[in-house]
């Protein structure tokens, strides 16, 4: 993978950002490089990607001692036993789904940025909390955290948009409920980041759609 090919494909999801309606100024793009080794980190940041995420803290953390100049997103779940090692480490953390965790996580850094993760396609695999659960964990949570908004996945299968427009709607009853700006919206993969887009979102995760398949 060589930074022109990347810088390629960036040029082309840019199109696609503005083609939704949206200023892809105004979007944040977390090139996903699990499974991908440090020479891919080191070309995405020099296409001028400099958010990376990683689902698996062990490898994330492998990759941040050896890639300099990275933003680095947990977009992975993490558990509590976890915290230790992955605390400090992570500017943005996508998944926090309990206030278990988040205690946790405000033992070891209580200024620690956080999204919280909706289970908006209501599936058993997924992680993140139930949609009607999730104004009252966002309000618990910015009690000890630094909480920026909500990010979701979309639904295995159909049409993605019906999750995506229901987490803005969770976001929008969290501010209200706050009284505060909660400017981050986490949907869009590279398989529904243009329907993403088109409800909403301001922070895509996109892994294939920058790199190809991964190894």
């Amino acid at each position: 993978m060589n930074p022109e090919t990347v810088a390629e494909n960036l040029r082309k999801i840019r199109g696609d950002i503005e083609r939704a309606g949206r200023d892809p100024d105004e979007i944040t793009i977390v090139a996903v490089t699990k499974g991908f080794g440090a020479e891919v980190c080191r070309a995405a940041l020099t296409a001028g990607l400099t958010n990376l995420g990683e689902n698996r803290v062990q490898e994330a953390l492998a990759k941040i001692a050896e890639v300099e100049g990275a933003t680095w997103h947990l977009i992975g779940h993490l558990q509590t036993n976890k915290v230790k090692v992955a605390g400090n480490q992570f500017a943005l953390i996508q998944t926090l789904d309990s206030m278990h965790l988040a205690e946790a996580l405000a033992r070891h850094d209580p200024n620690q940025k956080v999204l919280v993760e909706v289970n908006v396609a209501r599936e058993a695999q997924k992680s993140g909390v139930a949609p009607e659960n999730a104004v009252e964990l966002v309000a618990g949570t910015s009690q000890l955290l630094d909480v920026k908004g909500l990010m979701a996945m979309g639904p295995s299968h159909g049409d993605p948009t019906p999750a995506f427009d229901e987490l803005r709607q969770v976001r929008d009853q969290a501010q209200e409920r706050l009284g505060k700006a909660l400017p981050i919206l986490s949907m869009g993969m590279s398989g529904d980041y243009e329907l993403a887009l088109r409800a909403g979102s301001t922070m895509l995760r996109l892994g294939t759609a920058l790199f190809g398949p991964r190894p």
